[in-house]
């Protein structure tokens, strides 16, 4: 699995749009509100687990890796992750079926978890304007319960063939 986390917020992204005989109205705003959401694909499977958590630190990060041995507890999970602080710290507990490897450094375009955050952003963030940070979190659980249910939408979006490749020469 490759792991990564991202943040969303009440800030939104307006960008051009298609309306017939109107003017289309996108409202815009500055807040500074945010919430985070962990994620760890899959892809050769498609299979996805995430979780929206509050804010990115090592107990948080341990959280997310206990979630993910609880949920995948018949398997041994080698999880890709960044080499970010809270990845790396002697503070993190990594649960006995999982395993955390490094993907190299300032390389995004390595990890296939970064393309789950632009499906997002562009079929479900866009345009949008939120009352409160609950809204952002509904949206997200909307938006993430459909991904994890759709694996073949996930594969598409996180199979690179470097990765899956050596695998089905091996095989």
């Amino acid at each position: 699995m490759f792991q990564d986390e991202a943040r969303f917020g009440r800030i939104n992204s307006v960008r051009r749009c298609w309306v017939r005989n109107k003017r289309p109205v996108v409202y815009s705003q500055i807040v500074r509100e945010y919430t985070y959401v962990y994620n760890a694909v899959c892809p050769f499977d498609g299979s996805m687990d995430s979780m929206i958590i509050p804010c990115v630190n090592s107990e948080m990060m341990s959280i997310f890796l206990e979630e993910i041995s609880k949920r995948r507890s018949d398997k041994h999970v080698i999880m890709f992750a960044d080499q970010a602080s809270w990845h790396t710290s002697d503070l993190v507990k990594i649960p006995e079926n999982v395993s955390l490897l490094p993907i190299t450094a300032y390389s995004p375009q390595l990890n296939p978890a970064e393309n789950i955050w632009h499906e997002l952003r562009e079929k479900w963030f866009y345009n949008l304007y939120f009352d409160s940070l609950t809204d952002v979190e509904s949206k997200l659980m909307e938006a993430l319960s459909t991904l994890e249910n759709d694996a073949e939408r996930v594969k598409s979006n996180t199979s690179f063939d470097w990765i899956i490749t050596p695998f089905s020469i091996a095989c």
